[in-house]
């Protein structure tokens, strides 16, 4: 890689998305021929101690204690957003306008105003930008979409996915930000239930076009967290209001005809991150589960389905891998990730999804949460 032109990065949050970003950044270069050599120039929190530590464990040259300084940086090109979805918008927008490339954690934002002032910005800079749903970067995932494109479902008729997570079971389990809606925006439904979205529109390539929905909070109140890591938190004495949802349930149609069904919890005990996708359509049907992410099950005319074990190098990504057989990770998915926008900024191509892409989410959540509130009403998901 060192006869490759160099890339500075600069990322700005390192918990739990941060240090799987990290990875992906470490790892690229060493498994895939890239256009471009990323350097890991700086990372940014607002601690210097925690921030420092961070760096050097995760593999960061520099760090900063706020992000307007990483941004200023000539060392850095391309700025990468793992903060909590309240500082996307100004984050994002004050990157692009300083011609930086930008890759943002999903959901792009907490509204569909921020999401829109994202995509205007995204739409006059000369930098590329991208939103980070990562699960369209499963190999498996990739897959689906193709199959889909080949036709070999036909007519796409059903759509059926869902998000099911338990990490928040415990009532005493504390009140981190992903629980409060002016940090989170929202709760199941934009941590969890975003991505189902997405990869539905993603495999189908159609889009929502309205929905009914129902959503709930289990648990109103909860101890303060004192301390917080990853989906882990230690928490006080003293108690705090739940403001998001815990669970979301929705119904719609989809820009093809099909009818589709989503349901997104972190109340499904036992289950730890299964995000799964079923397409039914006129000649066959399609089957993902995450939690056996490097399968694919397929039907065809009616037969019954088949396993597809995707780690063949044919199939997306994986042949910059290991042999046949030896699985991929949840890992991988962020590697893919910055492998594709880093081949698009050097390319000279649009990334996918963009900023555009990441709003057309975020009208879906809004309009889901318009219907809940409206006595599940169905609502259409705004253009």
């Amino acid at each position: 890689m060192s006869d490759k032109t160099t890339i500075g990065v600069g990322m700005v949050g390192y918990a739990f998305m941060g240090r799987v970003h990290s990875q992906a950044w470490r790892s690229v270069g060493a498994f895939f021929d890239l256009p471009l050599a990323p350097r890991m120039a700086v990372l940014a929190g607002r601690s210097k101690e925690r921030t420092e530590a961070a760096a050097a464990q995760l593999g960061w040259a520099d760090v900063e204690t706020d992000w307007r300084e990483l941004v200023r940086r000539d060392d850095v090109q391309i700025v990468d957003i793992c903060t909590p979805g309240d500082s996307h918008a100004e984050i994002a927008i004050a990157a692009l306008e300083a011609g930086k490339h930008v890759i943002c954690e999903k959901p792009l934002a907490n509204t569909v105003a921020e999401a829109e002032a994202m995509t205007q910005a995204a739409a006059k800079a000369p930098g590329k930008s991208m939103v980070a749903f990562n699960y369209r970067r499963v190999p498996a995932v990739a897959l689906a979409r193709r199959y889909v494109e080949e036709g070999r479902v036909g007519e796409i008729r059903h759509v059926r996915a869902v998000y099911l997570q338990d990490w928040i079971v415990d009532p005493e389990f504390p009140l981190v930000w992903r629980l409060q809606k002016d940090k989170a925006g929202s709760g199941a439904l934009g941590d969890i239930g975003a991505h189902i979205v997405d990869a539905a529109q993603f495999i189908t390539g159609q889009n929502l076009l309205g929905v009914s929905a129902l959503t709930e909070t289990f648990i109103k109140e909860r101890p303060l967290a004192t301390e917080s890591a990853g989906l882990g938190a230690t928490g006080s004495t003293e108690r705090g209001q739940v403001t998001v949802d815990d669970a979301a349930l929705f119904i719609g149609r989809m820009s093809g005809g099909a009818l589709a069904s989503f349901e997104a919890t972190r109340f499904a005990t036992g289950r730890k991150n299964a995000m799964r996708i079923e397409i039914n359509g006129s000649r066959g049907s399609l089957a993902f589960d995450f939690e056996s992410m490097n399968e694919l099950w397929y039907s065809e005319g009616g037969g019954g389905f088949e396993r597809i074990l995707v780690t063949e190098p044919d199939h997306p990504y994986v042949g910059a891998w290991w042999p046949p057989g030896h699985g991929l990770g949840y890992e991988h998915t962020f590697t893919h990730e910055v492998k594709d926008f880093l081949e698009a900024i050097a390319n000279g191509t649009d990334p996918s999804p963009s900023f555009a892409d990441g709003l057309r989410v975020q009208r879906v959540l809004e309009a889901v949460e318009r219907s809940a509130a409206d006595n599940s009403r169905y609502t259409e998901v705004e253009d």
